[in-house]
């Protein structure tokens, strides 16, 4: 699971959108793709709805348990 998310993190950020002026520009679009790839896209195993909201819908959906946050 780990390489399909290093392959992908490769193809959609690094190559696709480089060359990079400096380290600080790699920073900032790495934190950006990290943000969209935890909260906005859409994700098919998950009924095409973003983690972060499935995340949501599942705790409201279970009250009293708890959840273990991976991101």
């Amino acid at each position: 699971m780990a390489e399909a998310l290093n392959s992908l993190f490769k193809a959609e950020l690094i190559r696709n959108r480089g060359p990079w002026r400096d380290i600080n520009h790699l920073e900032v679009a790495v934190a950006e793709w990290v943000d969209w790839y935890n909260h906005r896209r859409l994700h098919g195993e998950l009924g095409h709805v973003p983690p972060a909201e499935y995340e949501a819908a599942h705790e409201r959906s279970a009250p009293g348990r708890e959840v273990m946050k991976t991101s």
